[in-house]
């Protein structure tokens, strides 16, 4: 009954189980993406969908003014980055801001309803302290000839509302030198142009012309700009305050085009997803031809669908549910917004991936199977909620860990996959003594030694395997998918019987030569450890041949591995002390070789069986 115990029971299988999982960790954290708990690594690898913002995780985060559409005038801004060199055009032809008071007017407003720095760093690179996109307001300030530090000192500011993404805007109240104060606003374009009643022309207040401005956001967005509104007012009674109940009857100064460009690297995330099978969906708060546009750009569908959070809000949860599906983008929406859509795309058991760098983004991180939290921008609630943090907050971060996901997935099925048959022949083999009277080929001091030190040594090795070259060609696998699927089954139930059968063969061919039983039980030992090694290359490769170069020659895990069990192998062969602890006798070089040649019949046959299931399979789907 020991043997059978020591046999039946895998006792290496949950130590190399663990490290495999962190491994994975480890080298997620190598390439910036920290999980914050063991089992989140799997569930990366059934990931299905992944919710991604637009802006600093699928774009460079970079912004950079390009147009400014003023009341009668439109600008076109070139320039590198943050840095405050750059030129202006008007209609086709370069122009001197210095000659635009309306220009210089805008431009001030939006350095002052703006909290960022633009400094120069280290190596002469311009760098922003602060948001990205108020960076570009005062670069673009900055191009325009205006000292962005001597102008915060003249306008003093006396109050502020802060952006939120409900109301969508920002407002700063300003005292400038020897005048009346002044409420500059900056926002989302619908909604600032919403709140005012005028606009301010070249020659002064203007009728403000609704449909025009609507026009110019649109052409913006189309270019794939994300585009705010700047307007400017007079509080009641010069107040030194403001309220959200001030903001209004503002007069429109003109929107901007900014551009953020998508990563290089995200772009090669996207065809990776889609040949993964992994659908891409932006969830954005820019407007929705803008993202729109991106999402064109990063080929995140062949035909891009857009739906609105405006839209979102007149569907009830059963229509959410279609929409989700069928959507690639959702622009101007909130974090509740995010919350639904993870519970709608939850519905048909996908596996969703939701990013999000907010405090009021933690319940949707927190509801999906695997939050995302940015960890530049993220904040310390966002990080709490999430599963994983990116440092680098980079999409193709994200899919690089989904990538980890799988192949950490398909290292312990390779390990499980080589465990249990091991075991199992073991299994079979003092069964079946026992059954039949039979002498034990092996003992249960031998069975504890394969598996204690060469079983795990072996199989640990699989643990760092690389991920093979079909694993992102593969669609995601169930949540419902069972580790033990009928094929491993079959797996396992062939190669025990394989492993007991050349165990019974070897021994039975000692003895009738007319070596002693300890003899023929250290042959079986060898030849079993041989088997196991040949067996761990024909393991290592579950949907392709393990005969090629690259599969004969191993990794350095592997073969590590195999020359550290060849060597106390020996050891346990033919050293004093190891034949007084087992009961081991030397073993001659005819033995020896035809352990091989087992161990090499072995690999041969179940390459076969694994040509015959591909077959099988293509025949089926054909």
């Amino acid at each position: 009954m020991v043997g059978i115990a020591v046999s039946a029971i895998p006792e290496g299988l949950p130590v190399v189980m663990t490290i495999a999982l962190a491994i994975g960790v480890q080298r997620m954290a190598a390439r910036y993406a920290i999980v914050r708990n063991l089992p989140a690594v799997e569930t990366l690898g059934a990931v299905s969908v992944i919710c991604s913002d637009k802006t600093g995780t699928l774009t460079r985060n970079e912004m950079s003014v390009r147009a400014v559409v003023l009341p009668g005038a439109s600008f076109d801004i070139d320039g590198e980055g943050y840095a405050p060199q750059g030129r202006f055009s008007l209609k086709g032809e370069e122009t001197e801001p210095a000659l635009h008071p309306q220009l210089l007017h805008f431009a001030t407003g939006a350095a002052l309803c703006n909290d960022a720095h633009v400094r120069h760093a280290e190596g002469k690179v311009w760098a922003v302290e602060g948001d990205p996109m108020e960076g570009a307001l005062v670069t673009l300030a900055a191009r325009a000839g205006l000292d962005v530090d001597q102008l915060r000192q003249d306008w003093h500011r006396l109050d502020e509302v802060p952006f939120d993404a409900v109301h969508r805007y920002m407002a700063t109240l300003h005292r400038p030198l020897a005048a009346a104060p002044v409420v500059f606003v900056k926002g989302a374009p619908e909604q600032v142009l919403a709140m005012c009643r005028d606009q301010q022309g070249a020659e002064g207040v203007q009728a403000l012309d609704v449909a025009y401005w609507l026009e110019q956001i649109d052409a913006l967005a189309a270019k794939g700009y994300r585009v705010l509104g700047l307007a400017s007012g007079v509080p009641a009674d010069g107040k030194d305050s403001v309220d959200m109940a001030d903001v209004k009857d503002l007069s429109l100064l003109g929107v901007l085009g900014m551009i953020d460009p998508p990563r290089d690297s995200a772009k090669t995330a996207v065809r990776e997803c889609r040949s993964a099978g992994i659908a891409v969906k932006m969830i954005t708060g820019d407007h929705a031809a803008t993202a729109a546009a991106i999402a064109r750009e990063l080929a995140l569908a062949d035909t891009i669908r857009v739906t609105s959070g405006h839209e979102l809000d007149g569907l009830n949860d059963a229509q959410l549910i279609d929409v989700a599906r069928a959507s690639t983008v959702f622009a101007r929406t909130s974090p509740e917004h995010k919350l639904r859509l993870v519970q709608a795309l939850q519905a048909d058991r996908s596996v969703i991936a939701m990013t999000g760098d907010g405090v009021n983004d933690a319940p949707a991180l927190k509801r999906a199977d695997i939050g995302v939290a940015m960890g530049i921008t993220g904040t310390a609630a966002a990080k709490e909620a999430a599963g994983m943090v990116l440092a680098d907050d980079n999409f193709a971060t994200i899919v690089a860990a989904v990538k980890e996901g799988r192949t950490v997935y398909e290292n312990l099925r390779k390990v499980i996959a080589w465990t249990l048959p091991t075991n199992g022949g073991q299994a079979i083999v003092i069964v079946v003594a026992i059954l039949l009277g039979l002498s034990l080929p092996v003992t249960p001091v031998q069975i504890l030694w394969v598996n204690l030190v060469t079983a795990v040594a072996l199989g640990l090795t699989l643990a760092f395997e690389p991920p093979e070259a079909t694993l992102m060609q593969r669609k995601p696998r169930s949540p419902d998918e069972q580790l033990l699927q009928p094929y491993l089954l079959w797996r396992v139930a062939l190669v025990s019987v394989l492993f007991a059968l050349g165990c019974f063969g070897m021994f039975e061919w000692s003895l009738r030569r007319g070596d002693s039983v300890e003899l023929a039980r250290t042959i079986v030992v060898n030849a079993l450890v041989i088997m196991e090694i040949f067996y761990l290359f024909s393991v290592r490769y579950t949907q392709g041949t393990s005969l090629s170069l690259r599969g004969v020659l191993g990794t350095p895990a592997v073969l590590l591995g195999v020359a550290g069990v060849t060597l106390v192998q020996l050891l346990f062969t033919y050293t004093a002390p190891m034949q007084a602890l087992f009961d081991s006798r030397p073993v001659d070089l005819e033995a020896g070789l035809l352990a091989i040649g087992l161990g090499v019949a072995l690999l041969l046959l179940l390459e076969v069986e694994k040509f015959l299931v591909r077959w099988m399979r293509l025949g089926v789907r054909a």
